[in-house]
């Protein structure tokens, strides 16, 4: 807003450079811009101040489509004041000296002579068209269609208010038709989801089934070539005890051969020994079978004289030389009984007396 300063007899206003000041004196236009700054008297002066920046106006109106259904249309308008000094002769912009302020309210009017002109222009295209349409294509044709009318509408021109840009940002029906509308895409979202899901679903039961068959096919894998270990084991086991039955049915044989072959020459030693002995035993018969019975025992009397143990001392009793005498006796007269039973003895003994 424009600064007003207060002197004894005369006044100074001073405007930014958005605001187009009209300084109007005696009915003639005495100063007119923006950025203004002079000096004035009060009595005589009427000041304007019309903004020259962009402004935007946000609409939101209801229609009703040509199926009976209500919408909702939610739009932005940007305009600006293009001929200031047709504006502030038009609209009330005046300023109270007072206080700077506008008399009057010409933003608001200017406000609603927008609405009403693009509710008006929207209304006229949405009667035309049914729900889905105005849902589908809807922003595109009522923004152009607000733009076309706000563009080539009169008062607005002679106003001197030009419209710079309309941008429709929803057209939306009612809450519980929005609902209604929107269950079969919710549906069918849902579906694609739930199909998203199953596939997932489908695609990890096939990855769990193509991993258990690996893992069973691996088991299997792993169970054959166990069982051709313990095959292979047992193969190997009973090789091994075959060979080792083998070598200890040869070392077995071998021992028996062994043992025959020992056997074989220690009964051929035996016999040989025992066959020897006999002959040295037979020779040795043959040579005592000729030697006279004395001479045997006085043989048999020395070999067992060899035989005993030393003796230290004898002691003689009475009773055993009396034993000894009498079986010297009793062996000599048999001896002499048998000489004289054989002539061929008697001869015999009579010459071996002759030679004693």
């Amino acid at each position: 807003m424009a600064e007003i300063r207060r002197y004894p007899f005369v006044w100074h206003v001073r405007s930014g450079t958005t605001d187009h000041l009209v300084h109007v004196r005696r009915g003639k236009t005495v100063h007119s811009g923006p950025g203004q700054a002079f000096w004035f008297r009060p009595l005589s002066a009427a000041l304007s101040e019309v903004p020259i920046d962009d402004r935007e106006l946000s609409l939101l109106f209801h229609a009703r489509t040509s199926d009976f259904q209500d919408v909702s249309v939610q739009a932005t308008v940007a305009y600006r004041m293009a001929d200031p000094d047709r504006a502030s002769r038009r609209l009330d912009f005046g300023l109270e000296l007072k206080n700077g302020k506008w008399r009057g309210r010409p933003l608001e009017q200017i406000a609603q002579m927008l609405t009403e002109a693009a509710q008006q222009h929207a209304l006229d295209l949405l009667v035309g068209l049914t729900l889905n349409q105005a849902l589908v294509s809807g922003l595109g044709a009522v923004r152009a269609r607000i733009s076309q009318g706000l563009a080539a509408d009169d008062r607005l021109a002679q106003t001197g208010v030009e419209v710079v840009d309309v941008r429709v940002v929803a057209v939306r029906p009612e809450a519980d038709v929005e609902r209604a509308l929107q269950t079969p895409a919710r549906e069918q979202v849902q579906q694609d989801a739930d199909k998203a899901t199953y596939e997932r679903r489908a695609l990890a039961v096939e990855r769990e089934r193509t991993i258990s068959e690996n893992e069973l096919q691996s088991q299997i894998e792993l169970a054959t070539r166990e069982e051709q270990l313990v095959t292979q084991r047992g193969a190997n086991e009973r090789r091994r005890a075959t060979e080792a039955a083998a070598a200890g049915r040869i070392e077995t044989q071998a021992k028996a051969e062994q043992t025959q072959v020992l056997a074989q020459a220690r009964a051929e030693t035996t016999r040989l020994v025992g066959a020897a002995e006999a002959e040295t035993e037979a020779a040795r018969m043959a040579v005592y079978s000729e030697i006279d019975r004395g001479v045997l025992f006085a043989l048999a009397a020395r070999e067992a004289a060899a035989h005993l143990p030393q003796i230290g001392s004898l002691t003689l009793t009475p009773d055993a030389i009396t034993s000894a005498l009498t079986a010297l006796a009793s062996s000599t007269a048999q001896g002499a009984q048998g000489a004289q039973g054989s002539p061929g003895a008697q001869g015999s003994q009579g010459s071996r007396g002759g030679a004693r």
